[in-house]
């Protein structure tokens, strides 16, 4: 187990009983057999990816991939229905009835990439939580929520209000000594426990706190690569754990209630730890197979001749936007209508590419094999 954590408790206030979370900033002590074991395992499997992803030639190229499937699932644990391929669309592509949900996936997006760049300039912290949210929920749904502001008024999570939910944070007022405390407990170095402990324990506290009015689960999710990036766990944004959560969505509830309850961490560091070892080892498969995936298209156009180059330039470009229009394929290869039409086809041909619309115009032609890798 980890000793001497105090989870919090639940205090009256005028109509409710909101939560009042301990504080994390202060040491603890690991000393459980189960969890040092599969701690080992995460450790490795971690090592293993981010070996990979320093291997991989354009690594950045798929990461972007990455990171829209993260922003797809993550968004989906807060009942958005875009999938993945339909992320990857421009917005004029997308039905008009499922663009609000559609805008959301690429908000988290443009949150998680800002994020991400701004960790050269910024330690992790609520300053950059807070940037990072403002972009999160700007014109979409949450734009009324106050985006970048921490909350100022009780908010809740399940059921239609306060005297029926399934959990009410803690009251505004107690905010600002529980956000001191969470970014003390980040850069507290003296805190001798592994980082994806410290990683797992930070997330939990944050979605207790529930700074924000909304999308405090997307920022949440996101803060754990956030995290581990800064402490140089992983030197690129390779390891996201929202698919997980996603398929295991009421174990992850759960076992975050548990902790509130019961001050015993144990089932939700073994729960995050599973999940950093499913998701490492997908990862690393993933980019095994994208491996296999250049090589074979390496091959296929050799036989291109003098389009080799143009068609090799195509598909690199393809790995971080896998779905075109001619148009689209012309600006890229900057040249003429007639010879980006002429390339694709025989990319067709070749089985690389696929057209998906099956309209005699506007067409769209997919990057099939690699897209289903994010599937």
């Amino acid at each position: 187990m980890v000793s001497k954590f105090n989870s919090g408790k639940f205090v009256e206030q005028l109509e409710y009983k909101s939560f009042r979370p301990g504080f994390i900033n202060r040491h603890f002590k690991l000393n459980d057999a189960d969890i040092n074991l599969v701690l080992s395992e995460a450790n490795r499997m971690v090592g293993e990816l981010n070996a990979y992803s320093k291997l991989v030639p354009d690594v950045d190229f798929f990461i972007k991939m990455h990171v829209l499937k993260e922003a797809t699932e993550s968004s989906k644990i807060e009942g958005t229905s875009t999938e993945f391929d339909e992320a990857l669309l421009k917005e004029s592509d997308v039905d008009p009835e499922r663009r609000d949900d559609w805008l959301e996936v690429i908000n988290y997006t443009k949150a998680m990439n800002y994020a991400i760049n701004e960790l050269s300039n910024l330690p992790i912290s609520m300053r950059l939580l807070k940037d990072t949210h403002r972009i999160l929920l700007s014109g979409a749904r949450g734009e009324k929520k106050y985006p970048g502001e921490i909350r100022t008024s009780q908010n809740w999570i399940g059921g239609t209000g306060l005297k029926d939910a399934f959990f009410i944070p803690p009251h505004k007022d107690e905010l600002p000594h529980l956000l001191t405390d969470i970014e003390r407990f980040w850069h507290n170095d003296k805190i001798k426990v592994p980082e994806l402990i410290k990683a797992a324990i930070g997330h939990y506290q944050f979605e207790t706190i529930h700074p924000f009015l909304d999308g405090n689960g997307r920022i949440g999710r996101l803060l754990i690569t956030l995290y581990l990036i800064d402490k140089n766990i992983l030197s690129k944004p390779t390891l996201y754990l929202s698919d997980f959560f996603a398929r295991n969505k009421g174990q992850y509830f759960d076992a975050l209630t548990v902790v509130r309850h019961s001050h015993d961490l144990k089932q939700w560091l073994m729960f995050f730890l599973s999940g950093v070892i499913e998701t490492a080892t997908k990862s690393k498969e993933t980019f095994e197979q994208i491996i296999a995936i250049r090589n074979d298209c390496d091959s296929k156009i050799l036989g291109l001749g003098q389009r080799a180059e143009k068609a090799k330039e195509l598909i690199k470009y393809m790995y971080s936007e896998p779905i075109l229009d001619i148009n689209q394929i012309k600006d890229v290869l900057n040249t003429s209508h007639q010879t980006a039409s002429s390339l694709t086809k025989k990319l067709e041909e070749l089985g690389i590419l696929r057209e998906s619309t099956g309209f005699k115009r506007n067409k769209h032609y997919c990057f099939d094999s690699y897209i289903r890798l994010f599937m």
